[in-house]
């Protein structure tokens, strides 16, 4: 699938918003903390995904009903779900100057019921001259194998065409209007759900 740039301009692709708010001292500190252990920038990047997938639980795994959206509140509280965790990782990315875009997929359940606009993130390391995706939603439950990879994509869950499952390809420099009100008023995640679009 070719990703297509939403904005031509690379450099909104390293801007600061009200959700991806690197700027903020909890993603600084964070972002400090990860490049002291890195060795250049596919070692930072790698770092950063790691620690969003693997030290902040999804909160449906977790239980947590709240809901964090800003980056900043994603890191703080350790909790989110996959479009809160792409704006923390979106943050950590940008906060080290590399571009880092949204993305999503319509995904539903094993019957094919139940849709769901799933968010993850692509990624423009130095000297490539393409877009990776990268999902931090977390390998839970079993059989969920999301890893920090540039030769082919390992997201969380491929797309299955007998489902009608959707890989949409355009690459946003900001979170989806729709996911970022559903986020924003949602009084808890079992709110959340009901507000939340199933496809774009």
């Amino acid at each position: 699938m070719e990703l297509i740039q939403q904005n031509p301009d690379i450099g909104a692709y390293l801007a600061v918003d009200e959700a991806i708010d690197h700027d903020h001292p909890v993603v600084r500190e964070t972002a400090a903390r990860l490049r002291s252990e890195a060795s250049g920038a596919y070692s930072y990047a790698e770092a950063a995904f790691v620690f969003v997938r693997d030290t902040i639980p999804h909160s449906v795994d977790s239980g947590d009903m709240r809901v964090a959206w800003r980056a900043s509140d994603v890191l703080a509280t350790r909790n989110g779900i996959c479009h809160g965790k792409s704006h923390a990782l979106a943050a950590l990315l940008r906060a080290e100057g590399i571009p880092a875009a949204l993305c999503y997929q319509a995904l539903a359940d094993d019957d094919g019921t139940l849709g769901v606009l799933h968010g993850l993130i692509a990624v423009r390391l130095p000297g490539r001259d393409r877009w990776d995706r990268l999902d931090a939603r977390g390998n839970v439950p079993p059989g969920v194998d999301a890893q920090f990879s540039l030769d082919r994509e390992r997201l969380a869950w491929p797309v299955r065409a007998e489902f009608n499952e959707v890989d949409y390809p355009v690459l946003y420099s900001e979170p989806q209007s729709e996911v970022l009100h559903a986020m924003r008023t949602a009084a808890d995640r079992a709110e959340l759900w009901r507000l939340l679009p199933t496809a774009l």
